[in-house]
Order: C-alpha cells, then structure tokens, then sequence
C-alpha cells in the first residue's frame, strides 16, 4: 500500500439506506471537497469535527445530493491523516455516484483494510488493535463483543508491553555485565536474573493460557449433542438455538441427519450439532444418520450426553456412557426431562464429573450454561476489563515467548554462560512483539488487513 495518495471508499454497508457515508483519506482531501462540495457557510475544513451542510456536485458542477461533511485534521482523525466523511442519501446508484465524483476529484479507489492500515502505520493503533477493530466488526454474540472490546481498550497490548520492557531492562543488566566484567557495575546477581525470567516467563505463559478462554468465545467450541433415541436431543437443540430449527416429535429416529448451527451459550460461542439417536436401527437411512452422528463425536471438543432422567437407563443408554467414559474429551452428561419423576440412578454416571440436571422443554438451559462456562472460561477473568488472547496468531507469539524464557532459565540454571541465556531472551522479546506489530512480518499484516471490509 501507498501513503502519499489519498483513498476514498464506501463505508456503510452496501444497499438502500436512510444515509450512506463515503471515507475519504489523505493528503488531498481539503482539495477534493473544493471541487465536489459547497457548504452552506464555511469549509468543512474551518469546521474541523463539525458537520457541515451542503450540496455534493461533480466536478463540472452538477448537484447530486444534499448532504453533510465531517472534517477531521490530521493527527486528530482515525488514519492519522486528514480525513472526510461525506454523509449522502443511501439510494444505491446515488452513493456510486458521489463516490465516484470523489475519484474523479484525486482520490483512488480503497483496498481491504486500508484506513485500518494507515491508522496502525500512524501510530493511532497497533496491530492486536486492528485485530480486534475487525473483531468487533464481525461480533455476533455478547461474548464476542465484549472480546472485541477489550481487545480495543489495549488490555492486551498493554500486559506484552510490560513483559517486554521488563525483559529489555534485564536483557541491559546482562548485556553490561559481559560487556563489562571488570567494571564495577551494580548489576543484577545470575540467581537474581533467573527469578527475574522465571517471574517473566510466568506472566507470559499465564497470557498465553488465557488463549482457552478467547478461543472458546472467539472461534467457539465444536460441541456435539448425542444421546439415545427419545432423550430430548432436538428439544435441548432448539432450545440452545433459540428456535423451531429441529423436528421434535415422540417417534424414536426423527432426526436422520446432522444439524449444525453457531449459537451463543452464556459468554460461550458453541459450533453445535444435533445428531441422530445412538441405537441398533435397521432403517437404511436412519443407519446413514446415525453413522454420522458417531463421526461427529470423533471431531467433538465438547460432548452433551443428553438422558432421558425420567426413564431408568436401557441397554443403549449404558452402552453409550461406556463409550464416553474413556473419551479424552469434555463431556457433560445432561439429565432431562426433569419436569418429570426421576427415576434415573445416580450410581449409573459413576465417573463422570459433569452433570446437569434441566427440562429442555421448558428451556431450564442455566444449569448448562454455568456448567460450560466453568470448563471453558478461567474463573475470575472479566472478558471486558482483562487481557485476553483473542486469536491463533497472538496465541503462537505469546507460546514462543513463553518457551524462549523456559530455556533461558535452563541456561542460567545449568550455568551454560550468560550470552546463550540472553539470546533466548532476545528471541522472546521478538515473540512478544509481533503480538502488537512491533516485529511482524508485512505478509502476515497484508493477510490480517485482506479479512476487513474495503470501507474500513
């Protein structure tokens, strides 16, 4: 990308509108709305933030709409340039038009994520910032959103930063010392250093663990709902989806095939899918629905053994908890129907150290909820006000960062010297960087930037 030129570009979602706003960036913008605005009164550029009413014209002077501009001086603007944001009816071909009156002016068209882009290159964010910008673009659950949010205020910009500075003030101590080894200097002991990067390393690895967290809201857990025939499988289903998505009826082998939805459950995003009951069927396409079901369960994070509380366990009801019980996964056995007598032996779930107790016909789902969200969230982490990893990207600095401070330890530990020791320390510096954008490469920031819209 270029940043001596100045781009334009539709920043409200395409289609018919009240109004729609064309984002303009650059050094040329004050020029452009001479030639394709006149206000009533001043410029909008001796009104900066205030928005200034006119008519927006072609270049030759021909009016195509009345509409208000936004000015916004550079440094004070989202890119960090000079910035306008012309407001115009939302008609389809009109916005077309008035952007198109923009280009013809001197500006050229956006790519994806461009005013993004330049705000980070300005220093008006860095690029967790923008990850999280484009987050929360996307958001489509409260857990998501409050994600994003956090990821927008900083929080985890800020925590690497310290790490980072703690690191580079260590690093200095070391690095004077082998410099220096005569000189008198007042620095840190080899046994002080080592619990200085052992502190380090412990706040590095306790970010990255909270990557089980942002994954769980952020990516969203692939949970599988499976149980016998007649358990409630479909009625916990739509009661989680928040409607009529799934035939429930009282006939054993209503559902013949897998549906998946993503939902929101508490904080939680769940990738969850209904599936046929486990049984010894002999119907031709109930057996299609229910082999499915079971290659569902092998790629299951999260299992939802949903029983029928208020029957005594059968032969496929047994057969399937055997199954389960030495799965390395998480499974959450759910005993419905509980609007009815239970008569379901507790003895029966020895084992399991998940279990709820709910009626999906009444949409009792809390009990689920906090079930879930104790597994999956760190308890005491506040999704808004805490540093959260909220990608895989983040992930893998913070894990490399971490590692690279383990082996430096090892190094001070084993007396290897101290300049092996402070490479390691060196390469964790680097990790640590390339989770703000301080040390990433440009392939890896041109591909983040590709995933926003072109008005942003």
């Amino acid at each position: 990308m270029t940043v001596t030129d100045t781009i334009a570009a539709i920043s409200t979602p395409r289609g018919k509108g009240g109004i729609a706003v064309i984002r303009v960036s650059g050094a040329d913008v004050t020029d452009i709305l001479r030639k394709i605005f006149i206000p009533v009164g001043k410029s909008p550029a001796e009104r900066p933030r205030y928005a200034t009413l006119g008519r927006i014209c072609r270049g030759d002077g021909e009016v195509l709409d009345e509409g208000l501009v936004t000015f916004f001086a550079a440094p004070r603007s989202f890119t960090g340039e000079d910035v306008a944001e012309i407001a115009c009816h939302g008609g389809l071909l009109l916005t077309e038009t008035v952007l198109a009156a923009v280009l013809a002016a001197g500006a050229r068209p956006a790519e994806a994520g461009e005013f993004t882009a330049r705000a980070m290159m300005n220093g008006k964010m860095d690029l967790a910032g923008a990850e999280a910008l484009g987050a929360l673009l996307e958001a489509d659950t409260a857990g998501r959103l409050a994600l994003a949010r956090g990821g927008m205020e900083g929080r985890l910009s800020e925590a690497t930063r310290r790490c980072y500075q703690k690191l580079s003030a260590l690093l200095a101590d070391a690095y004077a010392k082998i410099d220096f080894p005569d000189e008198d200097l007042n620095t840190m002991s080899r046994e002080a250093l080592t619990a200085a990067l052992v502190a380090c390393a412990g706040e590095v690895r306790a970010l990255a663990d909270t990557w089980q967290s942002g994954r769980a809201v952020a990516e969203g857990i692939e949970t599988v709902i499976c149980g016998p025939v007649n358990a409630g499988k479909s009625t916990l289903y739509n009661a989680l989806v928040g409607r009529e998505a799934a035939i429930v009826t009282d006939i054993a082998g209503t559902t013949r095939d897998v549906l998946t939805e993503t939902v929101a459950l508490g904080r939680l995003t769940l990738r969850l899918s209904d599936t046929a009951g486990l049984r010894n069927a002999t119907d031709a396409v109930e057996q299609i629905g229910i082999s499915r079901a079971e290659a569902a369960l092998g790629s299951a994070e999260l299992i939802f053994a949903v029983l029928d509380g208020s029957r005594a366990p059968d032969a496929d009801t047994n057969a399937l908890l055997a199954r389960l019980l030495p799965m390395e996964k998480r499974v959450i056995v759910v005993l419905n129907k509980q609007d009815a007598a239970a008569v379901f032996s507790p003895e029966t779930l020895a084992g399991f150290s998940h279990v709820v107790r709910l009626s999906a016909t009444r949409g009792e789902i809390a009990p689920l909820v906090a079930e879930t969200e104790g597994m999956f969230l760190t308890e005491g982490l506040d999704l808004r006000y805490d540093a959260v990893v909220a990608n895989a990207r983040q992930y893998a600095a913070l894990d490399r960062a971490a590692e690279a401070l383990h082996l430096a330890v090892e190094a001070l530990r084993m007396d290897i010297p101290l300049d092996a020791a402070c490479i390691e320390v060196e390469l964790a510096m680097s990790a640590l960087g390339e989770v703000d954008g301080r040390a990433v490469g440009e392939d890896i920031v041109a591909d983040i930037f590709s995933h926003f819209c072109v008005g942003k």
